[in-house]
């Protein structure tokens, strides 16, 4: 899958509007419901995909002016915005990822192809700010499932599945606590995957999306297979 910001642009606003879709269907007691990440509500979840949209729109800015725009003041403000937001009715939890939806693709529209080549300051270092499409697409499918609607990894496009796979597979193989893996994805003639030593290695195979959602700790693995017959090894925090 290419990771080309023009070509992105239509699949991260679709995402968008499958997520906004199902968040127009909550009511009072399903965003205040907890999601399946521990500690947070749905409010938490729609919450943190507005702010998260509003951060990219700063790196996309600074990328676009020049100016040194951090995504977000900081860490501690950013955890602040979500637990402030998170408790806000189902209409102002939906106006507002609406608006901030709108920002962010309205920051791609206006940015000049040469500004696409620089490099940006994430929460977690440098980032490509080509990457910027990729990385709120991933945003948007990966919370959705969160959300515990009945959006699931198995929803997920095909294309987003597979790209999510290979980055996921790339830094897990350069972690001392991943466990050695041999991945074989089924969907149609996919290459196998490796992690560590594939000697004596287990192989894990099953749907891409479902051999991702379980690295990424989205999934119990329940409907993948492991050969030799035996437990799924543990992958590490996905971070």
């Amino acid at each position: 899958m290419t990771t080309d910001p023009l070509l992105l642009t239509g699949a991260t606003a679709d995402a968008a509007a499958r997520l906004l879709d199902t968040a127009a269907r909550l009511d009072a007691a399903a965003v205040a419901a907890p999601s399946l990440l521990p500690g947070w509500t749905r409010g938490h979840v729609l919450t943190h995909l507005a702010r998260n949209a509003d951060g990219f729109v700063n790196l996309l800015t600074s990328a676009r002016t020049g100016e040194d725009i951090p995504m977000y003041a900081s860490d501690a403000a950013r955890d602040a915005d979500i637990a402030a937001g998170a408790d806000r009715p189902p209409a102002a939890l939906l106006a507002d990822l609406r608006r901030s939806t709108d920002r962010f693709a309205e920051a791609v529209a206006v940015m000049p192809a040469q500004a696409w080549q620089g490099t940006v300051q994430t929460r977690r270092g440098p980032w490509p700010v080509a990457l910027v499409l990729w990385g709120r697409w991933r945003e948007l499918e990966v919370h959705h499932v969160d959300l515990g609607t009945g959006y699931r990894p198995a929803d997920w496009p095909a294309a987003f599945a597979q790209h999510l796979l290979h980055e996921v597979v790339g830094g897990l193989a350069a972690r001392p606590d991943a466990p050695a893996l041999v991945l074989r994805p089924a969907d149609g003639n996919r290459p196998e995957l490796v992690m560590g030593d594939p000697q004596d290695a287990p192989q894990v195979a099953g749907p891409a999306a479902e051999l991702v959602a379980w690295l990424i700790g989205r999934s119990s693995g329940d409907v993948l297979t492991v050969t030799p017959n035996g437990p799924l090894p543990t992958p590490p925090e996905w971070i």
